[in-house]
């Protein structure tokens, strides 16, 4: 048991040596985006894009990396056993959900108007 605590906690230490080195590689990229601010912005991008695939393949190998990668492949599988309504359905339900904002709004600005009007005539501001 004792050996097993060892083990996990040199695993956590090693992790967080993984993640300086993608905050230090980010820093390293922000640094050279200014160096070379003269350079074509595509130029910059790819660089940019490669240093990104080389921090994410740092940080994957953590365990949050992995454990960020499972629950992404997990929603993927989630995603694909959800129930999308037709055309149809999105339409129709679309329009009762504007009709009913319509229809709200109206009844809102209706007591709006109706609680302006009583407190004009409460105050004697309206004749």
């Amino acid at each position: 048991m004792m050996a097993f605590k060892t083990n996990l906690q040199e695993k956590s230490s090693f992790d967080w040596i993984k993640w300086f080195v993608v905050c230090l590689l980010f820093i390293v990229g922000l640094a050279a985006n200014y160096y070379y601010g003269t350079q074509p912005w595509p130029v910059r991008l790819l660089g940019w894009l490669l240093l990104l695939a080389i921090m994410a393949t740092i940080a994957l190998q953590t365990r949050q990396g992995k454990m960020a990668l499972s629950f992404a492949l997990e929603s993927k599988t989630e995603l694909r056993k959800v129930f999308w309504p037709t055309r149809q359905e999105t339409m129709q339900t679309t329009l009762f959900v504007a009709a009913m904002v319509i229809v709200l709004a109206l009844i809102l600005w209706a007591i709006d108007s109706g609680l302006m009007w009583a407190i004009g005539w409460l105050t004697g501001q309206r004749g």
